[in-house]
This record gives C-alpha cells, sequence and structure tokens, in this order.
C-alpha cells in the first residue's frame, strides 16, 4: 500500500522530477526502493533517519 501511494505521488510530477519520501517499517524500507527501481525510477539518496525512519528520495523515470 505504501509503493501505491509513492507511484502516485511520482505519477503527479514530470519527468525527471525528484520525491524525498519517509518510510517507517520494515516492509516499505525494502520494497518500496526496490519496486521504484523496477518500476525504471532512480533512487537518488536514502538515509536512515532516527526512531527507525529512512529518508528516501527518488528521481522519477522520464
Amino acid at each position: 500500500m505504501t509503493f501505491v501511494r509513492v507511484r502516485l505521488a511520482l505519477d503527479r510530477l514530470p519527468p525527471g522530477a525528484i520525491l524525498a519520501v519517509l518510510l517507517k517499517g520494515d516492509e516499505p524500507r525494502r520494497n518500496v526502493p526496490r519496486t521504484a527501481v523496477e518500476q525504471g525510477h532512480q533512487v537518488v539518496d536514502q538515509a536512515d533517519l532516527p526512531d527507525g525512519v529512512m529518508r528516501l528520495v527518488l528521481r522519477r523515470k522520464g
């Protein structure tokens, strides 16, 4: 479900635009970056923040 929200946000952006998302929980932290890359987007940055949160920066394919 988390990637569906990320995908909807990416779809609203122009090609090449950047999207930063905060992810919490093991499943989203594993699945969102993997699925984004599988769909042709680029992971620009990935950083672990306090409290088990990960900041993921994606570039929309285009």
